[in-house]
């Protein structure tokens, strides 16, 4: 991210705070206007975080005071969950008029999170030709590009001329595009030509021969995250999509995919916690806590674990008063290092940095941190339990747990979010709790188990 770039996230983030207390600490009628300030003069993204702000009641006040006309635009920045809460209060003909404005590409993203009632009642508004376009993007899955391509763009046949083609630039303007696709009479991709190269060339001259030799298109197939990894890796700023048989079927654009970086990375840290990127930040109460609970519950069985191998030692924690004073610090140490290992994986994995290539280096890298940093912090936390219980005992037993912990916290790290992957599953949404049981296993065994050797 560049300097100005940097400094115009955070005078966005600035402004929608700004909008968001102004909103929050008034009520009634005098809520009321103040949203009608707001909505003259607040872009609609700053519109969709100012309602997710509000609870539930008074969400769908202000919700009522938006111009009909900007309604789909403000839903569809929203999350699923809060965009949900408002269609559900909606009277039945609103809805559908609301609905009778969606483009396929809106009720793509919405589906996502509809019930299918709701996306066959937005199907019903459209016409044969918008059904259609739904259906090409539906048939890709929820993390292929092909679902979410944008088919706004300038496309022209392999016929056409530099006349043309300046025209077209002339006369329609469109966001993040700089380029013109081109195609033969089956719509088959051809390649790209640049605006640059358009305007430098006399008008008579065929487009086709103007194609930039280093074109390239993504397939429709691919991954949402190597999709913007290949915008960002090239030039561009926007690139067309291609399905299995070279059909052009749309772009993805440079904007289209930060969006979608954001929301995966924005899915991850919601992820650690077993939560999801569309949860309502006033979500009702029953709802909220269901989602919640499953989590809890795993965590619990977890916990339970840990409790066990504690008292698997009942008998020197009854006579070594210290050791429970102690425990904890063996615990936190082994989950931060475990965690910084595993969190370094999770990016280098998304990233599509590491292979089995790699592995075994990496592995080897995190073990070396792993023993230095252990031994360091062993010797300081050794030196001072032992001086603060005076017992030098304690002070060996403490400080070999926590350099044990803490290699094995590193191999964890490494290990645990690859062997997920081989699983298919999420390593941001599990990875943790499972490094978490290792850790605090590994270091109440070693730390009570050493106590036992040495006291008993």
């Amino acid at each position: 991210m560049t300097e100005h770039e940097a400094e115009y996230e955070t005078n966005t983030q600035a402004d929608v705070g700004q909008v968001v207390q102004q909103l929050t600490e008034v009520e009634g009628e005098e809520q009321a206007e103040v949203f009608s300030e707001i909505l003259n003069e607040a872009e609609p993204g700053t519109i969709a975080l100012a309602l997710e702000s509000l609870p539930l009641d008074e969400r769908y006040e202000r919700w009522q005071q938006v111009e009909f006309s900007e309604r789909v635009t403000v839903l569809s920045l929203m999350r699923a969950d809060p965009r949900m809460g408002i269609l559900k209060q909606m009277p039945d003909h609103e809805v559908d008029l609301l609905f009778a404005q969606l483009s396929p590409e809106d009720l793509i993203e919405w589906s996502d999170y509809l019930p299918e009632s709701f996306t066959d009642r937005a199907l019903a508004q459209m016409g044969e030709r918008q059904r259609q376009r739904f259906e090409l993007y539906d048939q890709y899955s929820e993390n292929e590009i092909g679902r979410y391509t944008d088919h706004q763009m300038l496309v022209l046949s392999d016929k056409a001329t530099v006349a043309q083609a300046q025209r077209f630039f002339r006369r329609i303007e469109l966001d993040c595009n700089d380029n013109l696709f081109i195609v033969d009479e089956a719509d088959k991709y051809l390649g790209t030509v640049r605006r640059y190269d358009i305007f430098k060339h006399e008008p008579h001259e065929p487009l086709i021969s103007l194609l930039s030799e280093d074109s390239r298109a993504l397939t429709a197939d691919t991954t949402l995250l190597d999709a913007a990894e290949a915008i960002e890796h090239s030039r561009e700023i926007e690139l067309p999509v291609i399905d299995d048989a070279g059909e052009l079927i749309g772009r993805v654009t440079l904007r289209a995919a930060t969006a979608l970086v954001r929301e995966h990375y924005e899915a991850q840290l919601m992820a650690t916690a077993g939560m999801d990127e569309s949860d309502d930040l006033f979500a009702p109460i029953l709802k909220g806590a269901q989602r919640r609970a499953v989590w809890l519950g795993i965590n619990l069985l977890t916990a339970f674990l840990a409790s066990a191998t504690i008292g698997l030692f009942e008998n020197v924690l009854s006579q070594v008063v210290a050791l429970a004073v102690l425990m904890p610090i063996v615990a936190s140490m082994g989950g931060i290092a475990g965690s910084q290992s595993l969190t370094l994986m999770i990016r280098g994995m998304a990233m599509g940095q590491i292979s089995a290539g790699n592995l075994f280096s990496l592995m080897k890298n995190e073990l070396g941190i792993g023993l230095v940093n252990g031994t360091l912090w062993a010797i300081v936390i050794g030196l001072v339990a032992g001086w603060w219980f005076a017992d030098s005992i304690i002070g060996i037993v403490i400080g070999c747990a926590i350099l044990i912990n803490m290699a094995v916290a590193a191999l964890a790290g490494v290990f645990v979010p690859m062997i997920l992957q081989r699983f298919n599953q999420d390593a941001a949404l599990s990875g943790s709790v499972i490094l978490t049981t290792v850790t605090d296993v590994v270091g109440f065994f070693t730390f009570l188990g050493m106590a036992t050797m040495l006291y008993l």
